[in-house]
């Protein structure tokens, strides 16, 4: 090699010397191969490096990306070996292995799996973000799992586990199960999954993990394993592991590392086996700050301004996986103090907050919102939280305490802000009530981040400047992220929300109790400064924090 990768790239024109600089003093500091680091830092792309380095390094470059590789020639290179060599088997012709590398120049690595499997080794040059990818998704965690355990740093520990699961998990056939089991679930919190679904189709079992909001192909273990690892699930979550043609409700309290999480489980039975879903609460994900949410100038004044308040409801909406937990925990979290007694009716309690009193609804048996709701209020409270108003009872009783002088948060499933004051009077309740106790509406969704590492400014289509109203000659910048290491090659990393407040003021309050529409009342809001969750959320665009497509994929005009 007479020539260094640096020289290579800025010769083509791929990078200026300026970047080389800049990701070497990035690599003295932190370790890792040039390339990777020109790739994380948004300089150059997979398909840039690659080329690069086979000219480089004299071999073939392969596009891990858009491959198939057989099974039989998986099972030459054990899942620990290729993680821990950064390799991956591509195809056997005769005595001769074809392996994906990062530095085909690495004799000693050629040597160790040559030694390893008896064949002689000829190199292709992949990216590390590839061969980590391929690695993931053709091995999988059921690829090597007597090795599992042994390579995973986390110690997991179920707390509160069943008495009776102890006969089960010492019998050696189930040992393997629950390695797997452990190493799924350890695996999605190390990823910062938000939900696992264990789907079973036929003669393949899928394992996807829901990031930022969208899923992932994570595994696909041996599909043998499907009905083994349903039953050790259901054993943790505590549920009937008979019962395979009803669908169940459970949840496991575990320590993965140091991270102390709570997984809520979900079975359905399917046509090919019972599907698993597990929601994934980290404990850590609690103290979030009412105004590291994304909500900012306006919106974020009205909403403090209505949490002062000694009494009335605030409503906060927008679809399941929105983000509304978090806003209500967050807001609680700001109100709680020594001087005011908080009570929560949640379904169920997703988390543990000191000084606040919390109950867990049960509809089986009864404690329902409206039965916990009026036990509340002989219980001298300040401030309540309900998790969900889902019927007229409900709402009646959060009315009359906003009425009695308590401030009640709630939540409501409506797509934005007005439409929240319809909803509640085609429960039956009289406009005159929600006009005298709603202080404040707030909407909202989860926009998912552009990636900081690879964050690039981009020219816009024609559709784009006609989404923001542009004229070809703007000033704008635009921004998107062209995937790297760091964010697994999505470009996002990490969510914000985009918000719709609606203070409900004297001119809107009046409008509720003449009965006007929603469309009429969102006209209102907006004339007295409110911004549309897709104005808002255009706004973040302009600021460089999201793309136009995760505002278009989340809102509705």
């Amino acid at each position: 090699m007479a020539k260094k990768l640096g020289e290579i790239l800025v010769e083509k024109g791929l990078v200026t010397q300026k970047q080389i600089l800049t990701a070497l003093k990035k690599q003295r500091e932190e370790g890792g191969r040039l390339g990777s680091i020109l790739v994380g830092l948004g300089y150059i792309s997979d398909s840039d490096l690659i080329g690069v380095l086979s000219e480089q390094f004299g071999v073939p470059a392969v596009d891990l990306d858009n491959i198939e590789v057989d099974e039989k020639v998986l099972k030459l290179i054990p899942q620990h070996i290729a993680e821990r060599l950064n390799v991956f088997p591509l195809k056997r012709e005769g005595k001769i292995l074809h392996l994906a590398m990062a530095n085909p120049a690495d004799i000693y690595t050629v040597e160790d799996i040559k030694f390893a499997t008896g064949f002689e080794i000829l190199p292709h040059v992949a990216s590390e973000r590839m061969i980590r990818k391929a690695i993931e998704k053709y091995y999988g965690v059921g690829g090597a799992i007597a090795e599992v355990l042994s390579e995973m740093e986390e110690e997991i520990e179920v707390l509160e586990e069943k008495e009776e699961e102890e006969n089960v998990i010492t019998d050696t056939e189930a040992a393997p199960v629950v390695k797997l089991v452990d190493s799924i679930i350890a695996e999605a919190v190390k990823r910062n999954a938000s939900d696992i679904h264990i789907e079973p189709y036929k003669k393949v079992l899928r394992v996807r993990f829901r990031i930022d909001g969208v899923l992932h192909e994570a595994m696909s273990p041996q599909y043998i394993f499907g009905p083994a690892i349903v039953s050790r699930i259901k054993l943790m979550a505590k549920l009937d592991i008979a019962n395979r043609r009803l669908p169940q409700d459970g949840h496991i309290n575990m320590r993965v590392g140091q991270e102390e999480v709570d997984l809520r489980v979900s079975t359905l039975p399917t046509t090919h086996g019972e599907k698993v879903v597990i929601r994934i609460a980290k404990k850590s994900g609690l103290g979030i700050a009412l105004e590291s949410l994304g909500l900012t100038g306006k919106a974020y004044e009205d909403f403090v301004n209505a949490l002062a308040k000694p009494n009335g409801i605030i409503l906060v909406t927008g679809p399941t996986g929105s983000g509304k937990t978090v806003t209500l925990y967050s807001a609680l979290k700001r109100l709680n103090q020594p001087g005011v007694n908080i009570m929560t009716a949640e379904d169920p309690v997703e988390y543990d907050l000191m000084g606040i009193n919390q109950v867990n609804v049960r509809d089986e048996i009864g404690l329902t919102f409206s039965t916990v709701l009026r036990s509340f209020l002989r219980q001298d409270p300040d401030i309540i939280m309900v998790g969900e108003i889902r019927d007229r009872e409900t709402a009646e009783i959060a009315i009359r305490a906003a009425l009695t002088g308590h401030l009640v948060l709630s939540t409501l499933h409506t797509n934005d802000t007005a439409s929240s004051i319809t909803r509640l009077v085609d429960m039956g309740i009289p406009s005159y009530l929600l006009a005298s106790s709603i202080i404040l509406v707030e909407a909202q969704r989860l926009v998912r981040r552009i990636c900081e590492h690879c964050k690039k400014p981009y020219k816009p289509s024609e559709d784009e400047l006609l989404f923001f109203g542009l004229s070809p000659d703007h000033n704008m910048t635009f921004y998107k992220g062209e995937g790297c290491l760091d964010c697994g090659n999505t470009g996002y990393k990490g969510r914000t929300g985009v918000f719709e407040v609606l203070p409900i003021t004297p001119t809107i309050r009046r409008m509720i109790v003449e009965g006007r529409t929603s469309d009429e009342i969102m006209e209102q809001a907006r004339k007295e400064g409110m911004k549309t969750l897709r104005e808002d959320g255009l706004e973040k665009v302009k600021q460089g924090i999201t793309s136009v497509d995760e505002v278009i994929r989340v809102t509705v005009q």
